[in-house]
């Protein structure tokens, strides 16, 4: 396992993290020990744990490269500040480092990541008194390279989203969030949420029951979803 001084000179690779239009990338990249390549690379997240358990920065490099861009993302939905969104983002991944030893592959290491991030979220959320916890948004994200009339379409589908997105309890809008923008499983969800599967089903109908009647409302056709 990684010791105390392998810890701190991980931490000073990846933070700060910086936005960029691609998403968020880290600074250096994990400065010291980061591969020739770290976007391709076809070993599991499972080995690449292991690695990090080992002190391998390579393997954190590659781990920071595939997940760093969805876990800013939903932290971000949480938070809605992206300064403070990187802050997290890069804790996660310190913690990553510092707990990979105990990872034990029962769920993804994508699961794992959010229900971290969850938690680092929270705990930020609930220090801060400009940020009440309700306030999540979940963005919507363009396909493909649409005409100007398509892009239109989109954006005012997108707001209508939002809006109605917003409307929704903090519990709706994150199952809605975990589902939709995470692709993750009823399990998945449990794990990252802490509540048992039967609650997740649960949120998860009445929040989309919910949603399509709030999208109804705002003229928005839910018959085909």
């Amino acid at each position: 396992m990684a010791n105390a001084s392998q810890q701190g000179a991980l931490a000073a690779g990846i933070v700060p993290f910086v936005t960029r239009s691609a998403g968020v990338l880290p600074a250096a990249a994990v400065r010291a020990g980061r591969p020739r390549s770290v976007a391709i690379d076809a070993t599991s997240d499972e080995s690449l744990v292991a690695q990090v358990a080992d002190g391998d920065r390579g393997a954190i490099a590659l781990l920071v490269s595939r997940h760093q861009q969805a876990v800013y993302r939903f932290v971000f939905r949480l938070i809605r500040n992206s300064a403070a969104a990187e802050d997290i983002v890069s804790d996660v991944f310190i913690e990553l480092w510092r707990q990979a030893s105990r990872f034990e592959g029962r769920a993804r290491l994508s699961t794992w990541l959010l229900a971290i991030a969850r938690n680092k979220a929270r705990s930020a959320m609930r220090r801060r008194v400009d940020q009440p916890l309700d306030e999540v948004i979940a963005a919507t994200i363009p396909d493909g390279a649409p005409t100007p009339e398509d892009t239109l379409h989109a954006e005012q589908r997108g707001a209508l989203l939002r809006t109605c997105l917003e409307r929704l309890s903090p519990a709706h809008r994150e199952i809605i969030d975990l589902v939709y923008f995470h692709e993750k499983s009823v399990e998945d969800i449990s794990a990252i949420v802490g509540v048992p599967a039967a609650t997740v089903k649960t949120r998860m109908f009445y929040a989309r029951k919910q949603l399509a009647a709030l999208l109804r409302a705002a003229g928005v056709d839910t018959a085909q979803s």
